[in-house]
């Protein structure tokens, strides 16, 4: 393959993630003019060759991972709340939206596909401690969802808080610098305490 700056339908398909943004293309392949490549990509979408999800947002097809579109759409993002929580069994009721964490707060639908952004300042947005990376986007661990949570939330029921390690919880905290959470963690460690002894 020629290095003359295009972005090939088969240098998209080797990348490594299932979604791609048209600035990430670009970013790629920085000899190619961005009118030209959007004309490349729409002509391989046409082809069905790519999958469009939205404008600017493309997929190798149409079984992409939802949860890597979730952060895409809106960036610095990561995955959070209660998609994070209904994983790990701390709540039991079943979402369909998708809820991530960002810079803004605003419900989209996407290909079929509802999802919640919810705003976290930008300080605790960005600091990568309580964060997995899933390859593709990064994901809360189920303590940093259970603190968004709280930080968004003065009175939220967790049905089961046995999966969370709260020596991780309490790691955490100091990042939010948040009084009421510092209170309101401490009364449902005690209470969670509680009920384990009486087991």
């Amino acid at each position: 393959m020629k290095n003359n700056g295009k972005i090939s339908l088969s240098k998209i398909l080797r990348l490594s993630h299932s979604v791609f943004m048209f600035k990430e293309l670009l970013l790629r392949s920085p000899e190619e003019k961005s009118i030209l490549l959007k004309r490349r990509l729409n002509y391989y979408v046409q082809k069905g060759e790519l999958y469009s999800i939205r404008r600017g947002l493309y997929a190798k097809d149409k079984n992409y991972d939802r949860l890597e579109v979730a952060t895409k759409i809106f960036t610095p993002a990561y995955v959070s709340f209660e998609t994070i929580l209904a994983e790990a069994g701390i709540i039991f009721q079943y979402y369909s939206t998708i809820f991530v964490a960002s810079y803004q707060s605003k419900e989209i639908i996407c290909d079929g596909r509802s999802y919640t952004f919810r705003k976290i300042k930008g300080p605790i947005l960005t600091n990568r401690a309580g964060l997995e990376d899933r390859g593709a986007y990064y994901a809360a661990t189920k303590e940093r969802a259970y603190l968004d949570v709280l930080y968004l939330n003065k009175d939220y029921y967790f049905d089961n808080l046995y999966p969370l390690d709260f020596e991780k919880v309490f790691a955490l905290l100091p990042m939010y610098n948040n009084k009421r959470m510092v209170k309101k963690v401490t009364e449902q460690f005690e209470n969670f305490k509680k009920k384990e002894a009486e087991l």
